[in-house]
């Protein structure tokens, strides 16, 4: 792999997902990523015993791997002196310094960026928070369920109008991952614009501005028009070909030929339909419009009359994108994902044997290098020793419950 980032270090006081994934992804990318955790609690992430409807189980903790591939971890007590002298030491030898604890948490433990930059006034600082840096509630926290997936709209604007409830969140750490991606993003501007001569920047990222992103076009809509987006039709208004319809054994297919009526007439090749290019419903733009709701249901008819690998067949054959909806067992078998390297396959420390989802910018066409999360504490006398402390010093330490 061409690593990118490799010569920078990173330095990660962080818990759970949202800013340590960005970890996860920087270390993918070539950089030196130190998860510094509490030398006896470690990660809090690292007790979850539930994820969605799937337990994590002994033998691997896929949640604590997701988040925290690639990195080093030692363990430092931070509201020592000693152990904040440590990190200290660490800082100065640092590019970046993320973390997402609390305003007041920062404060005690002397993470601040005037702190930090104290340490060394060329490093990058990034904050990952729930709800921003300013405005009333500042100075609390939130996970992504509650502020990214409820509170910034993607829950009710994946929610029909009329259910009972909002839609849940897909997948464990759906907005966390993806902000992961976004802090990345902005550590690698933000050290850019140092190597050119510019000052380091205060990086900063929240589960609520992100998940306003991820629903940027809604909202903007949803102010033009003054209405609430809701979650789209199964088939629009205007375009049935951009609908998606259930195959004889109960699977679904997502047709996406937004341009509607001009694929019209390829589509009705495919399906061996020429006869629905000249119906009088469908002849012109306009009519193929006003007709939506026939046109869907002849193509609800057909479709209902072969299985899924039948339909696989036909559609091969059509100039336009279409899709099957796959679970996440299926996802991770198709062929385009075998071929990209989009999955690595991992072996746990006890050889049980296990997948990661790579993050997914490649360069060079290469993917990433993904390696295991590191064990709480794991490396802790290598990164003292590569400081340049000795072992007397770090015995000191380890008397004192500066480090484990």
């Amino acid at each position: 792999m061409h690593e990118v980032l490799k010569g920078i270090r990173v330095i990660e006081v962080a818990q759970y997902v949202f800013v340590p994934v960005s970890g996860a992804v920087l270390a993918e990318w070539g950089a030196d990523v130190i998860k510094v955790e509490h030398p006896v609690h470690g990660d809090a992430y690292r007790g979850l015993w539930q994820s969605g409807p799937l337990a994590i189980g002994d033998g691997v903790n896929y949640a604590i791997e997701h988040a925290n591939r690639g990195k080093r971890s030692i363990g430092i007590d931070l509201a020592s002196d000693a152990g904040r002298n440590v990190l200290g030491e660490l800082i100065r030898e640092a590019d970046v310094f993320v973390t997402n604890f609390l305003p007041e948490t920062r404060r005690r433990l002397r993470i601040e960026v005037d702190d930090v930059r104290r340490d060394n006034p060329q490093i990058v600082y990034v904050r990952g928070s729930a709800l921003g840096q300013r405005g009333p509630e500042s100075q609390k926290g939130g996970f992504d369920y509650a502020t990214y997936w409820a509170r910034a709209g993607s829950s009710m604007g994946a929610t029909e109008a009329g259910a009972e409830y909002p839609v849940p969140m897909p997948g464990p750490a759906y907005g966390d991952t993806l902000g992961g991606l976004v802090i990345a993003g902005g550590v690698s501007a933000a050290l850019l614009s140092r190597e050119r001569g510019g000052q380091p920047a205060v990086v900063d990222v929240s589960l609520l501005g992100l998940g306003m992103w991820a629903m940027g076009s809604g909202i903007s809509a949803s102010r033009v028009h003054e209405k609430p987006w809701r979650a789209m039709d199964r088939v629009p208004a205007t375009n049935a070909l951009a609908g998606f319809y259930r195959t004889r054994d109960g699977r679904h297919i997502a047709l996406n030929l937004l341009s509607g009526f001009p694929a019209w007439p390829e589509l009705c090749r495919c399906l061996s339909r020429p006869e629905w290019v000249s119906d009088p419903r469908f002849e012109t733009a306009e009519k193929f419009m006003e007709n939506t709701e026939a046109c869907a249901a002849e193509l609800d008819a057909l479709f209902a009359t072969r299985n899924l690998d039948e339909w696989r067949d036909v559609l091969k054959g059509l100039d336009g994108v279409w899709s099957v909806f796959q679970d996440t067992l299926e996802v991770a078998e198709d062929p385009q994902v075998v071929a990209n390297g989009y999955l690595a396959h991992l072996e746990a420390r006890d050889g049980s044997p296990f997948d990661l989802v790579r993050n997914p910018v490649q360069f060079d066409e290469k993917p990433a290098s993904t390696r295991l999360a590191p064990e709480h504490g794991e490396h802790t006398e290598e990164i003292l020793l590569e400081l340049g402390l000795n072992w007397e010093r770090i015995a000191a330490l380890k008397d004192d419950g500066a480090i484990n």
